[in-house]
């Protein structure tokens, strides 16, 4: 579903900020992969799921996602193969548009619009069953303004309307990161099951150890730009945050110095 061939990335080239984010990364995710990417501050972790996005061009190397070659399409155009949640929970939606009103963008996205009746009656009782699922009783509150929900509430709805067209590949950036622990838990425990539900393929980049260990068939860790660990199967089963901090050393021949991400 998603093939990175040796891709690389620099900024600020010939500069004394000149920064190598990416170094000639290849990757493969097959369909239905739930890969969780876990990495250091300048691992070049945001830097890959930006460059996947089109936020940027890469300076070699090829994207293709479902065998089409994405590489050079602008990001506007890529978004049709995408569904990304944000780190900020204040990205993603239409904060003075009503819960029902975000739905139906989301749910329309890349269609040709027209001067039909906005939301009908059968499309607000589908959107209703859908926010039932989250279990946070937005489901009573379609006309409810999103700027007005909490940070847990509005990324949950985000991760609604990014899955909502059945995308071929799901971004996550950091999307629990802005949360409290027990929200996020929750927001976790929602993307777990839509993904699953779904069978989305899914890239998700976190702080956190644990939830790289826990969520997710396959684990890789980043760093200086590259994939130095690609963890899955039985492997990732059994995997603890001690093994994970010993592959890291054996690897690169160092400790891994982030202890937010290692506490959590």
């Amino acid at each position: 579903m998603l093939e990175i061939k040796n891709i690389s990335k620099t900024f600020n080239a010939g500069t004394v900020n000149e920064k190598q984010a990416l170094k000639e990364v290849s990757l493969t995710l097959e369909d239905g992969d739930f890969v969780t990417v876990i990495g250091g501050n300048g691992a070049g972790k945001s830097t890959l799921l930006n460059a996947i996005a089109g936020v940027w061009p890469v300076d070699d190397g090829q994207i293709l996602i479902d065998g089409q070659n994405v590489t050079r399409l602008p990001e506007h155009k890529r978004a049709v193969y995408l569904g990304r949640v944000f780190q900020d929970p204040m990205n993603g939606t239409a904060a003075t548009m009503g819960i029902e009103e975000n739905l139906a963008l989301a749910l329309r996205r890349g269609k040709t619009r027209t001067l039909r009746k906005g939301i009908r009656a059968s499309e607000r009782e589908t959107y209703r069953e859908l926010l039932a699922t989250l279990g946070l009783g937005l489901e009573d509150r379609l006309t409810s303004k999103v700027g007005l929900l909490s940070g847990g509430q509005r990324q949950a709805l985000t991760l609604l309307m990014a899955t909502l067209k059945k995308p071929k590949l799901l971004l996550l950036d950091e999307h629990t990161a802005a949360l409290d622990p027990k929200t996020a838990a929750k927001v976790l425990a929602t993307t777990d099951e839509i993904v699953n539900r779904d069978h989305l393929t899914t890239l998700m980049i976190t702080h956190n150890m644990k939830d790289a260990i826990v969520h997710g068939n396959r684990l890789i860790m980043m760093m200086d730009g590259r994939i130095i660990l690609d963890i899955r199967g039985e492997e990732k089963k059994h995997l603890t945050v001690e093994d994970l901090l010993h592959k890291f050393e054996e690897v690169s021949g160092e400790e891994f110095a982030n202890d937010k991400a290692i506490l959590g």
